[in-house]
């Protein structure tokens, strides 16, 4: 078991699944589309809009 920053790189990573249903929603087509347009990565674009939702959440708690 990895110790340390070595442990802490991965749990930095995370993968998402996007469901079949939500396909026609073409989310990696229009993530890419929003990332080439802001000239950033996909994952910076996930990674905002989840400490987005964090932060809105935690707003209501």
């Amino acid at each position: 078991m990895p110790r340390g920053s070595e442990a802490r790189k991965v749990l930095d990573k995370i993968s998402i699944y996007i469901p079949q249903r939500k396909a026609d929603q073409k989310v990696m087509e229009r993530l890419r589309k929003q990332a080439d347009k802001k000239d950033r990565s996909i994952n910076y674009l996930v990674v905002e809009a989840i400490l987005q939702y964090l932060d809105r959440e935690e707003k209501k708690a």
